[in-house]
């Protein structure tokens, strides 16, 4: 507005820059809280009938009509404000309660469990919600640590709403069942009360004993990745691919509980389809049995965040589905 003002006396009262004192009230709009907008306003209104008592216009029809003008942009400033405000407010709102609804139903995994060290990381392709149909798990049973992480059929408030389920039934079953097969079956019964039509879950669950190595169970699910702590990484496979839960186990391969060798020093990543499907710009995919040394940092925390950023600079873009991660990690004491 300062801008114009100079502009406009430079120029002398026979070329009109008036009308582009809007601006002010216009841009107003866009930062700032309703006071500021309302003083804009009333200083663009000041500085408007100022020029135009000084290009002669001031009882002109031309001169009314700039006036007019400028205030009603200042009027809409003023209004747009107020709305951006609310929004930002509602907004806010809705990530506080979405925060709050992650922290109960994916909690902070313990970082120590035993001779395990664990860590998470989670992706949301909902970026301003947080949240998504990812879902993972750690519990401390009498029976060794057992883990699950898994992956929703679909997006939105409905696969939340499963995720939820399936979490809720394995905080349960892993502490009281005696076997890994006992507590998919559990898992199982609450998705039959639960779901409708084809929808499923993929998951993998996990149970880890001390010197016991890790017992592993696969309902369709992406296979966990091994990494030794030469740097070598291969994927544990299932002896045979199962169906997901959901989709009743009667009807299809019953899932076989398999024991991989974790020794000290040994790494198992759990993850989702979200890291291993991500594709880049020439619709490649993420190589993940190909960042074995990504897994050398001694924080499996940091591991994870190297994983995580490797993952955004190979797909380049906003991710298009959730990714979730779970790293542990056998300690050498």
């Amino acid at each position: 507005m300062g801008v114009v003002v100079l502009v406009d006396v430079l120029a002398g009262p026979g070329i009109g820059f008036l009308p582009m004192m809007a601006l002010g009230p216009a841009f107003a709009g866009l930062i700032g809280n309703v006071r500021r907008s309302v003083v804009i306003g009333v200083v663009a209104l000041a500085l408007s009938l100022m020029l135009s008592v000084f290009n002669d216009q001031l009882g002109e029809r031309r001169g009314y009509t700039t006036l007019f003008s400028v205030a009603g942009v200042a009027v809409a400033g003023v209004a747009a404000t107020a709305m951006r405000q609310r929004r930002e407010a509602e907004l806010a709102s809705v990530r506080s309660i979405a925060e709050a609804a992650q922290r109960v139903l994916l909690r902070p995994v313990p970082r120590h469990a035993g001779h395990l060290r664990a860590a998470v990381s989670y992706t949301s392709a909902m970026a301003d919600a947080r949240i998504g149909g990812d879902l993972y798990e750690v519990v401390i049973s009498p029976t060794g640590v057992r883990l699950i992480v898994g992956d929703v059929q679909g997006k939105g408030l409905e696969a939340v709403e499963t995720a939820a389920v399936v979490v809720g039934a394995f905080r349960e079953a892993a502490y009281d069942e005696k076997d890994l097969m006992a507590v998919g079956e559990r898992l199982e019964r609450a998705l039959s009360r639960h779901l409708t039509g084809e929808k499923f879950v993929t998951a993998v669950l996990a149970e880890v004993r001390e010197r016991d190595g890790a017992t592993l169970l696969n309902f369709g699910h992406p296979a966990p990745l091994l990494i030794r702590p030469d740097g070598s990484v291969s994927y544990v496979e299932p002896p045979e691919r199962a169906m997901p839960l959901g989709l009743d186990i009667e009807d299809g391969p019953v899932p076989e509980p398999h024991v991989v060798p974790f020794a000290p020093g040994d790494q198992l990543l759990f993850y989702t389809d979200g890291v291993s499907e991500a594709r880049d710009q020439f619709n490649r995919f993420y190589p993940l049995d190909e960042r074995g040394d990504l897994f050398k940092d001694s924080d499996p925390d940091a591991a994870l965040a190297s994983v995580r950023h490797d993952l955004a600079d190979h797909v380049g873009a906003p991710p298009h589905d959730d990714a979730a991660m779970l790293l542990l990690r056998y300690r050498d004491q």
